[in-house]
């Protein structure tokens, strides 16, 4: 069952090393990042699970600078980074098929959750791309809605809001988190509390979620 989950998102420039000169800036995200993933003990079996977009590597040469992580095969960016904020623990990765509908999402975390009898998820997903002008899809008014719907159901624990997130405004939006949110959705059951208290940011137009919970 499902005993501890964290939500993070998953911009290259949480990596120092890629973020150069504006490594600073993100600061507070990362150590938020790291409170959440310090939330995550104790478990049996801890999965990193992100959206399966894009190129696969084993470390961040593809985003500029090659800093390995200790993984086992090539990995999408949103499980890498996971993968990053893990080094060192035993886990395993679960690239999900963005294209999955809210049910198959469910499924595939209730799978998940009844894997062992102390579950631990790390769910990577960035929110809209597309809260300003500088975002890399500009901009779009349904944006920040979107997130604050996202936002207020993290805080709340209210996962059947994120169970009907509807995916063709998500793949509007640009948003990657949609799927595995939905995968974090079908593995909760409904008395969490909170570990760590949900933060929200869209510092370069891209909504970044921070979030964990624990269950008894």
């Amino acid at each position: 069952m499902l005993t501890a989950a964290a939500v993070c998102p998953h911009p290259p420039l949480l990596v120092p090393e890629l973020a150069s000169g504006a490594a600073a800036e993100l600061d507070d995200l990362r150590a938020a990042c790291v409170a959440a993933v310090a939330a995550l003990a104790p478990y049996d079996v801890l999965y990193v699970v992100g959206a399966d977009i894009g190129v696969h590597a084993t470390s961040f040469a593809p985003w500029g600078v090659d800093v390995r992580v200790d993984v086992p095969e090539p990995l999408p960016l949103s499980v890498l980074i996971g993968a990053s904020l893990t080094r060192g623990r035993p886990r395993s990765f679960v690239a999900v098929d963005p294209s999955l509908d809210s049910a198959e999402c469910a499924a595939l975390g209730a799978e998940l959750a009844a894997s062992a009898d102390r579950v631990a998820l790390l769910v990577m997903g960035d929110g809209s791309a597309r809260h300003d002008v500088k975002a890399p899809g500009y901009v779009d008014d349904r944006a920040a809605p979107f997130d604050q719907t996202v936002r207020t159901a993290f805080a709340a624990a209210d996962w059947p809001a994120l169970r009907g997130l509807d995916q063709s405004l998500a793949d509007e939006l640009l948003v990657a988190g949609r799927a595995p949110w939905q995968v974090l959705a079908g593995a909760a059951t409904s008395n969490a509390t909170a570990a760590v208290e949900p933060t929200f940011t869209a510092p370069y137009g891209v909504g970044y979620h921070v979030a964990a919970w624990t269950w008894r």
